[in-house]
């Protein structure tokens, strides 16, 4: 009897330090585990998700977590060096990336196309939108759906006496900025009386705010009367109708990966050194009017190894292999030349 309690008791001493040991190993393969942290811009994040979940399938050891939170939340958090990379829709100014004393790095990720989606009831078909319509629905000079310029853009339209409602962006974003610089870029009125350019702007009374891209696609969806403007994919998803907008050609282009794509192909000969590109009223006659690049945002130097290894070794595989989900989820896929000048920018980090 004694001797069966102590072999009990041994083979319970045994189980526990089996138990330790197995929990020391978790440990150890957790601390193995390369952790890099991002955040920043909420239009490419579907990308990005699918990019992290692909990536990590084949790099067990490399966790790497995405914070849509917007792209001016984004550059803070860069600038304050709270995280491993950044990432915004209006790239960096010289006067921020002077800022950082390791040196700045904007990489052109992906790119989109910026869409001004709407709800009218009892509208169906395509709605056009000349220029100096759609900026003045964005003044605030044009406050009705039965508006004259709208009508007589859409005479096969049965366009309601109704308000419209704008759905803008309360938080700083980089999708805002784009936008703005296109309406700027178009019109006189917008630049010298308007609200300006910038990733937080003052929008006229008949306006309703919203965080992020999903978050105006989801105030669109349920509000009889709005227009909002947000990247393609988000409306898309949502169910959204989307307006053909006049391009500088003075053709209505209705937006789809495959016009941002022909945008982009319009403007790729010519790339500054900082890769800041910006085209905010593109020519062609097919052209898109309102396309964006987006960047990551990457330190030049690394204190760590193994973090700058995997965090360049990643960006890399989303510039080059990542591209092929682009389309699928509402993206344009990057120019050969601005891919390849994105590797050597990487390789460029030390």
């Amino acid at each position: 009897m004694l001797a069966r309690r102590i072999s009990a008791f041994m083979m319970m001493i045994a189980l526990l330090g089996l138990a330790a040991s197995c929990s020391r190993q978790g440990m150890e393969a957790q601390t193995k585990e390369i952790k890099i942290i991002g955040a920043g811009a909420t239009f490419p994040y579907p990308l990005y998700k699918n990019w992290i979940q692909d990536y990590h399938k084949a790099h067990k050891d490399v966790g790497i977590l995405y914070e849509a939170v917007g792209s001016g939340e984004g550059v803070r958090r860069f600038l304050g060096q709270e995280v491993d990379f950044g990432a915004s829709d209006a790239a960096m100014s010289d006067e921020e990336m002077a800022k950082v004393d390791r040196g700045v790095k904007l990489i052109p990720a992906t790119a989109g196309i910026i869409v001004l989606a709407y709800n009218v009831k009892g509208v169906s078909g395509v709605l056009n939108l000349p220029r100096e319509v759609y900026v003045a629905i964005f003044n605030g000079d044009v406050k009705r759906w039965d508006d004259p310029g709208i009508k007589k853009a859409n005479p096969g339209l049965h366009l309601p006496p109704q308000d419209i409602i704008l759905v803008t962006r309360t938080d700083s974003s980089g999708t805002t900025y784009a936008f703005t610089n296109h309406l700027s870029a178009i019109s006189k009125t917008w630049r010298d009386r308007g609200p300006g350019v910038g990733k937080v702007v003052r929008w006229p009374a008949n306006s309703m705010s919203a965080r992020g891209n999903e978050g105006v696609a989801g105030r669109i969806r349920i509000t009889d009367g709005a227009i909002g403007y947000l990247e393609y994919g988000y409306a898309q998803r949502a169910g959204l109708a989307m307006a053909a907008l006049e391009n500088k050609a003075g053709n209505f282009v209705q937006p789809s990966p495959a016009q941002g794509q022909t945008t982009l192909t319009n403007t790729q000969d010519d790339i500054p050194q900082n890769r800041r590109m910006f085209f905010p009223d593109p020519p062609g006659e097919s052209s898109y009017s309102i396309v964006t690049y987006s960047w990551i945002l990457l330190y030049g130097n690394y204190p760590d190894q193994k973090k700058a290894g995997a965090l360049k070794d990643f960006v890399k595989w989303g510039i080059t292999d990542g591209q092929r989900l682009s389309e699928s989820l509402g993206y344009c896929s990057l120019p050969t030349q601005v891919r390849d000048l994105g590797v050597k920018d990487i390789d460029a980090i030390r």
